[in-house]
């Protein structure tokens, strides 16, 4: 059993780090800024540099590398054949440029100050890649990610990922193939690419036979801390194996993502993982704030600051003219640099791993990681600034470019039992594109039969169905059994989606007029047209004409809808005492009987009997009460 001292010892890092971010990133977003920043600041004031309420920053920094990791993961979730093959131009051809571009500018740059060429190439490479966190906060939050050149800035950001992959791959071969004379270098670089092709073949069969069964037999067991227990053990375990052959856990935890991205669990382990990637990743760039070396920035600040501007304006002047050579404005091409300007959250990745190889030296890898810390804090606030002067020469929007193409479904349904099945069928002779959500692993596999994007999930929690689309949908069909379920997503719905229609699959009486309570958009009980049309049908049967048993099932709908508004504005007496709290609202005939109910045995006439005496004491009670005149 651990002692108190071992607990006390540990304690006081968690509560700087939580202190840290609770205090520093609420801060920032509230001076308009991205959280991102209030990460590196807070990393700053309890580094080294500020005050020093971390005693080692480098265990800090060790941990932290799983939020990497993490994102990685989420990336490969959100890497689909189709998403690439409709926006193949901007992602291979101007991403590759970029890359290509900016690394060979900066790399020279570099070299002409005295760098080794291999110090020269993973710098200018570190410091061409951007910002992915900060790029996609900064288009969320000016509502610009569909914008042609936020969607040119999206897929150059999607190839700087994929790179960032290939790249670690290849580092540790370039490492060990660059020092090595004769003949021995080919023998080992053959033995390392057989051993990581190996290991990489053994994932990803694994990954196409294994993962859906074993998450499909999680998924029906009903435990929902297993399945989220079982995506970290997919991704660290996978991370894991690619460190063991050589390679980064960050090229394992993307083939894990990439394997999953056409699952159907693909949402929910997206929302299982998202809470400890952002915790991780928040942890992970306070550390790169720790990391700032602040004695280096001290004694070499005008260095540092004038590298930082000219790494800055740089990387402005050379992604503006490729997005304008790519078919951009020159104001958009404008704004689409200064959002790529910042280095990326992987240069704080790539650097050290150069260190560790002997790519870089000492002095060189902590000017370039305070370079790379120093353009993140200056570049989102040049951007915005930048943003601001040019947004009053704005002119009339582009239309979006053809290989932007929008992947999201124009209908979410959530719930794909025997209600929702027939939904779809209509929706799907219409060719309405639509995305359904269910927890139940059967249904699923009902589902994959229609051509669906159908994935396993709770559609109850809102990050379900963040993940799923929800906010681009134009509609929300909401067809689940359990009605406590269904308000649930209404009322989540309506707090953080107000925009998206709500239809919604009412089970009685009661559960409709507790949905026309929430304002929903439509409403249904779900026997109502079955058993009007069964009504018409047996009137037909006892020979009346189609359409006087028409116009009867007709006039029964009409007033049974009558009936209902008036119970949900409490205007009837069965519907006040359900406001006031009684369990339920009773069925009446909306039609006078011709005649008093009869009991055919002596225990239906107890049950009629108590219920009459029931009756009588209610209205009895109901005279008494003073008038409300």
């Amino acid at each position: 059993m651990a002692s108190a001292a071992t607990h006390v010892s540990f304690l006081p890092p968690v509560l700087t780090f939580l202190s840290a971010a609770v205090i520093g990133v609420p801060i920032f977003r509230l001076i308009g800024q991205s959280a991102v920043l209030g990460y590196l600041v807070a990393g700053v004031i309890i580094g080294p540099f500020g005050f020093s309420l971390i005693a080692e920053p480098e265990t800090a920094a060790s941990v932290a590398e799983l939020g990497v990791v993490l994102l990685l993961f989420i990336v490969g979730l959100e890497l689909q054949i189709s998403r690439l093959v409709s926006m193949r131009r901007d992602i291979f051809g101007l991403g590759t440029a970029q890359l290509l571009v900016c690394t060979a500018v900066l790399a020279g740059i570099g070299f002409l100050f005295g760098l080794k060429p291999s110090a020269a190439f993973v710098i200018g490479i570190a410091l061409a890649l951007s910002a992915t966190a900060v790029a996609l906060q900064l288009l969320e939050e000016r509502g610009d990610l569909g914008t042609p050149y936020g969607g040119r800035a999206f897929a150059v950001l999607l190839f700087q990922d994929i790179s960032v992959v290939a790249i670690l791959a290849l580092m540790p071969l370039f490492a060990s193939t660059g020092g090595v004379g004769g003949d021995g270098w080919l023998v080992s670089a053959l033995q390392s690419t057989g051993t990581v092709g190996a290991a990489i073949l053994a994932v990803v069969l694994v990954g196409r036979y294994g993962l859906n069964p074993f998450f499909g037999l999680l998924a029906a067991s009903g435990a929902r801390e297993v399945m989220t227990a079982a995506a970290l053990l997919v991704v660290l375990g996978t991370a894991m194996l690619m460190e063991h052959v050589g390679l980064s856990m960050a090229m394992g935890a993307f083939l894990a993502g990439v394997l999953l991205a056409e699952s159907n669990f693909r949402h929910q382990l997206e929302a299982d993982i998202e809470p400890f990637r952002g915790m991780l990743l928040g942890l992970f760039f306070m550390s790169v704030g720790m990391s700032i070396d602040g004695g280096l920035l001290k004694a070499e600040w005008p260095w540092l600051l004038g590298a930082t501007a000219g790494a800055i304006l740089i990387k402005v002047g050379l992604v503006a003219g490729l997005f304008r050579l790519f078919g951009s404005t020159w104001l958009d091409a404008v704004r689409g640099g200064a959002i790529l300007a910042p280095a990326g959250e992987f240069a704080f990745v790539l650097l050290p791993v150069g260190g560790e190889l002997g790519l870089i030296d000492g002095p060189s890898g902590r000017f370039a990681i305070a370079l790379a810390a120093l353009t993140m804090l200056v570049g989102p606030v040049a951007a915005k600034a930048l943003d601001s002067a040019l947004a009053r020469r704005r002119g009339e929007p582009d239309l979006a470019p053809d290989t932007v193409e929008n992947t999201e479904a124009r209908v979410l349904v959530v719930g794909f039992g025997r209600f929702g099945q027939i939904l779809t069928q209509v929706l799907l002779a219409e060719g309405i594109s639509v995305t359904v959500i269910d927890k139940d692993v059967e249904q699923i596999r009902s589902a994959s039969r229609f051509g669906f994007r159908i994935f396993y999930g709770d559609g109850t929690r809102l990050d379900v169905l963040r993940a799923a689309g929800i906010g681009r949908a134009e509609l929300l069909c909401i067809c689940v059994d359990e009605p406590e379920s269904a308000l649930k997503i209404v009322d989540i719905v309506h707090e953080e989606f107000a925009s998206v229609r709500t239809y919604v699959r009412a089970y009685d009486r009661m559960h409709a007029v507790e949905l026309m309570n929430r304002d929903v958009d439509f409403q249904l009980r779900e026997t109502v047209d079955s058993a009007l049309g069964f009504g018409r049908a047996t009137l037909e049967g006892l020979g009346v004409a189609p359409e006087a048993a028409a116009a009867v099932a007709e006039d029964v709908r009409k007033r049974d809808v009558a009936r209902l508004v008036l119970q949900q504005a409490g205007a009837l007496p069965d519907a006040a005492a359900w406001m006031r709290g009684a369990a339920q609202i009773k069925p009446e005939p909306l039609t006078e009987p011709q005649r008093p109910s009869r009991a055919l045995n002596a225990e239906t006439r107890d049950i009629i009997g108590t219920r009459a005496r029931e009756a009588a004491t209610h209205t009895l009670e109901a005279r008494d009460l003073p008038s409300d005149a």
